[in-house]
């Protein structure tokens, strides 16, 4: 198997996961589509440089997040999208769907959070082990697990209150 085949394997495996981080980063369908092309460029530039010293899941997640987070930072202030976003969702979703609609409050209150917080909640949310998390982001495994616990309060407050 070729590298490119072997790349192209491991992006479409693992699409969920990049799917994940730029619905979190982003606030349209267009902006959530350009940060997956350039999280897929960034995988594929440091492809070379994974040593296999930690999971491919964890490194996807790395690059995927620092490439949504500088992103996030560079882009200028834009209108905000998400009235757009919730007429889109309102619509097209069945009404009975009470899970479709927990999952899109979760992921309202969810763009509320900092960067920081936004990829523990997507992380943890993904099942990662807690010294997954930590190593992603460069903390403690105790430090993410505060965070979380801190977290997961947070949310149901916010989860709560837009209800």
């Amino acid at each position: 198997m070729s590298k490119e085949q072997e790349f192209s394997k491991l992006v479409k495996d693992n699409q969920g996961l990049i799917i994940k981080v730029s619905r979190l980063y982003t606030n349209s369908l267009e902006d959530e589509q350009d940060l997956f092309q350039e999280i897929v460029l960034q995988l594929w530039r440091s492809y070379d440089s994974f040593k296999g010293q930690s999971k491919i899941s964890t490194w996807m997640y790395r690059v995927a997040l620092n490439t949504a987070i500088t992103l996030f930072r560079k882009k200028t202030k834009s209108p905000q999208t998400d009235e757009l976003m919730d007429f889109h969702h309102s619509n097209f979703m069945d009404d009975d769907d009470e899970k479709q609609a927990q999952v899109s409050l979760l992921y309202k209150v969810v763009k509320m959070l900092p960067n920081v917080e936004r990829a523990i909640v997507m992380m943890y949310l993904d099942d990662l082990p807690y010294r997954d998390i930590a190593e992603n982001l460069g903390i403690t495994e105790v430090n993410a697990r505060v965070k979380m616990n801190r977290l997961k309060k947070t949310l149901k407050h916010l989860m709560e209150k837009h209800a």
